[in-house]
């Protein structure tokens, strides 16, 4: 490792930590701390640092803004690169978007409204990175990623990067071909959006905005959704009805505002939102017979 962490401190545009807390990079503010944990300032340092990484055959992990994501107490073993400032560029052009994949999607989504660009509104209130979101096809008020995305541009493992098109990303419900058979990083992701009236998409972006800051606790750190709707069910819904709501173990709390949101109360650790996690599985089966599958993320040393 100590090969591997002197050659990155030499890549010209990449930023090198040593036991990086991912609790200071993750919206419920848990995590220990990364082995290395690195930030490229481009594609050509991120495609430099992966080379140097299979080099060494070190496990690697990217993350983005740090939502849908929980990390172990015990943290990451191998390198965290995190994709943010330097992969955040936009280019607009004849209703394409072309973004990176560090852009933050909520800002992107009210930059684009105000220009009068319409399919963007329902990542009003998304708190990733567009990477994570294309990773994991995020969606919201009856639309998503998919609906939108033409192609996206991935950095494989072996080293090689193609532009992948909607069909090959194999989009599902929170999914996509990402996380089952081709792992790799999205660099860029290329939006087809369509031309509306400015203030009927501004207002229908404050309304989803303000939807999600009256339903959703966003002001205590979480990771967003943890549970994956269990279709025709809703998760939240049957968290409610199970008398869950507000339930804590440790510092990791039910919120009182939505079933499907695991707050940081307090001091929380992975422990305790695993532990949290399980008890809303076990309640849940024994009164609905209903498998609950999480949609949080969780990665890590066990």
């Amino acid at each position: 490792m100590n090969e591997l962490l002197n050659e990155l401190r030499e890549l010209k545009g990449c930023h090198v930590k040593e036991h990086e807390l991912l609790a200071n990079h993750t919206t419920i503010k848990i995590g220990g701390p990364a082995d290395l944990f690195i930030e490229p300032e481009s594609i050509e340092s991120l495609e430099a640092a992966l080379k140097l990484i299979r080099k060494y055959q070190v496990s690697w992990r990217a993350i983005g803004r740090g939502s849908n994501l929980l990390v172990s107490d015990g943290g990451i073993e191998g390198v965290v690169i995190k994709l943010g400032n330097g992969l955040d560029h936009l280019v607009v052009k004849d209703g394409i978007l072309t973004v990176g994949a560090g852009y933050p999607l909520v800002s992107l989504a009210m930059k684009i409204s105000r220009q009068g660009l319409s399919g963007l509104e329902f990542a009003s209130g998304i708190p990733g990175s567009v990477g994570g979101a294309v990773y994991m096809n995020a969606g919201a008020h009856g639309s998503d990623i998919s609906k939108i995305l033409t192609e996206a541009h991935i950095l494989f493992e072996d080293g090689t990067m193609k532009w992948l098109s909607n069909e090959e990303m194999e989009f599902s419900y929170r999914t996509s071909v990402l996380q089952k058979k081709r792992p790799g990083i999205v660099l860029e992701a290329r939006f087809k959006l369509v031309e509306g009236e400015k203030e009927t998409i501004v207002g229908v972006m404050q309304k989803n905005k303000d939807y999600r800051k009256e339903t959703q606790p966003w002001n205590y750190p979480c990771a967003g959704s943890i549970f994956r709707n269990p279709l025709p069910n809703y998760a939240g819904k049957l968290v409610e009805e199970a008398g869950l709501k507000g339930y804590q173990m440790g510092g990791a709390q039910i919120s009182g505002m939505h079933g499907n949101f695991i707050v940081n109360a307090g001091n929380a650790t992975a422990k305790d939102v695993l532990n949290l996690i399980e008890h809303v599985k076990q309640t849940v089966f024994k009164l609905y017979q209903i498998e609950m599958e999480t949609e949080v993320e969780i990665i890590g040393r066990k």
